[in-house]
């Protein structure tokens, strides 16, 4: 399955103690933009957004940019995300800017992922790599839909600002990567609030609310 691939080598660290407080971890919470939902075909990733949350903060750090897809962005796309090809023509090659982004989350820290519909995001990166013959170790990822389901089972929004907003927490650029992680990111820390409030403060409470099967990391209770 993986002949003749490579091993995309970052240095995340990716052991990880259960029972920290995940009030003392640092989490990047980041989005992507493509040229459509086809992703394991013909479609690309246009852009990476991300931000740090650290100690349960909205940092300032964050992470943005665009991505040449070598190829026309559609029409609705360029509608939906105000993303001109001229800027994704200048822009450098997605490996370029995967190791950017993984650099960035290398210097903060990173104790893993977060996102909202997480699991399209994971997979744009995943693809991005095997097109370039490049296997990769998935930091831990969590996904606030999944969190919010925990606390609220009979909410069927999809929508994140469907959900920002019923949380009362800040609402950026909508469509964009940096916009809709910043957006994540504020509600992330909202529903860490809500789950320290109810007793569950520990990165194990965070992987056992998070009903995605995708934890690659080496986690351990001492």
């Amino acid at each position: 399955m993986f002949w003749g691939k490579k091993r995309f080598n970052h240095c995340l660290d990716q052991s990880l103690y259960l029972d920290t407080p995940f009030r003392d971890l640092s989490f990047t919470v980041f989005d992507t933009e493509t040229t459509g939902f086809s992703i394991g075909a013909k479609d690309r990733v246009i852009e990476i957004g991300a931000v740090q949350v650290a100690n349960m903060e909205v940092t300032d750090k964050t992470f943005q940019s665009f991505v040449n897809p070598m190829r026309k962005i559609p029409v609705h796309i360029i509608e939906l995300t105000s993303i001109e090809q001229q800027q994704v023509n200048e822009a450098p090659l997605a490996l370029e800017v995967i190791e950017q982004y993984f650099r960035f989350m290398e210097n903060h820290d990173s104790k893993g992922w977060v996102g909202h519909c997480i699991s399209f995001d994971v997979m744009v990166i995943k693809k991005e790599l095997n097109r370039m013959k490049y296997t990769f170790q998935q930091p831990l990822a969590l996904d606030t839909i999944d969190l919010i389901h925990r606390l609220f089972p009979s909410w069927d929004m999809r929508d994140l600002e469907e959900y920002a907003t019923s949380f009362g927490t800040k609402v950026f650029t909508r469509h964009r990567a940096l916009g809709d992680a910043l957006t994540t990111a504020y509600l992330f820390v909202e529903l860490l609030k809500r789950f320290e409030e109810k007793g569950m403060t520990t990165l194990g409470d965070l992987v056992k609310l998070s009903s995605r099967k995708n934890v690659k990391t080496h986690c351990y209770f001492e």
